[in-house]
């Protein structure tokens, strides 16, 4: 068993500035990835294929705002109590809602790369209808892969009965399978996606450049830009990802192979604080990012406006 802060006096303090920040995170991406899905559900411009699965991100961190943190917050005070298998399902949410939002920037990955490598294809491989069943597929992978803990891969259920992630979750599944398979390898093949995609672009640039003897505003140029544009962008909440969830997992590695290594509770407690908090941010840096989505949104919050103040002046 790994050094952590036995069960009853995790019980017995309530750690509530950790419930105060997961609970601002659970509003923040509830809210946020709600302004997401309906900008894309009223903006004829933002409904592309690749937003269908920036929809389906934000479909994801919704369900870790709704439904992961509250769990979280429950497990983390070791409820429910002698019941191990409701306890596997509420751990089991968490892993599957990460694993959709992984197969969704796999999928975004996927998508730039036709885009950029078979432009002649793409609007006969990347159809709206292709997208839905490319995302029925994901959540339904994510799904299997989130419930194997519940299938039979977990520890024997602790004498306490409390619910705590290390005392019940096998950490040889969360690092070998879960880690190693289902989450790092897809990482790796979307940098490496993205790395090509950059290198490409800018030599496509340059021979273009060349061609034109150094003219920077032709049609060919301006269409290299804004793949960069698009791809640096798409890039960067793949980045944000990867760096908000592999702090958790490195910890989960010295869980399984240093047990004797401690691991304070404030250091597993903020890693999982900034796991949940990728959740939050994407909506932020597409505002930031991209101009469809911050017009989208601004028109929206307009919108809201004009009818706030139209409910105004008919009370009056």
């Amino acid at each position: 068993m790994p050094n952590l802060s036995p069960a009853p006096s995790i019980l017995a303090s309530i750690n509530l500035p950790y419930m105060i920040a997961e609970l601002v995170i659970a509003l923040l991406s509830i809210v946020g990835n709600l302004l997401v899905c309906v900008a894309v559900g009223l903006n004829r411009k933002l409904q592309t294929v690749t937003n269908y699965f920036l929809v389906s991100l934000a479909v994801a961190d919704i369900c870790v705002g709704s439904l992961a943190i509250p769990c979280a917050i429950m497990t983390d005070l070791g409820i429910p109590r002698h019941n191990l298998y409701l306890c596997l399902l509420m751990l089991s949410v968490l892993i599957m809602l990460t694993q959709s939002s992984i197969f969704s920037l796999l999928a975004v990955a996927i998508e730039r790369y036709i885009a950029i490598f078979m432009p002649f294809q793409y609007h006969r491989l990347m159809t709206p209808r292709n997208a839905v069943l490319v995302l029925c597929f994901t959540w339904t992978l994510a799904f299997l892969i989130g419930l194997v803990p519940l299938m039979g891969w977990h520890k024997p259920p602790p004498e306490s009965g409390y619910c705590f992630f290390v005392l019940v979750v096998d950490m040889t599944y969360m690092v070998y399978f879960n880690f190693f398979v289902c989450v790092l390898t897809p990482l790796v093949v979307m940098f490496l996606i993205y790395a090509q995609i950059f290198v490409t672009v800018k030599r496509q640039m340059r021979r273009i450049a060349a061609e034109r003897g150094g003219a920077a505003n032709t049609e060919g140029t301006a269409k290299m830009k804004k793949e960069m544009k698009m791809a640096t962008s798409l890039f960067l909440v793949l980045f944000l990802f990867t760096s908000c969830w592999i702090p958790l997992h490195i910890i989960n590695c010295f869980l399984l192979l240093c047990p004797s290594c401690p691991v304070p509770l404030p250091l597993l407690l903020t890693a999982i604080i900034l796991s949940h908090a990728n959740s939050a941010v994407n909506p932020f840096l597409y505002a930031y990012k991209m101009k469809t989505f911050r017009n989208a949104f601004k028109a929206i919050f307009l919108c809201c406006r004009g009818i706030e103040k139209n409910r105004v002046f008919e009370k009056n």
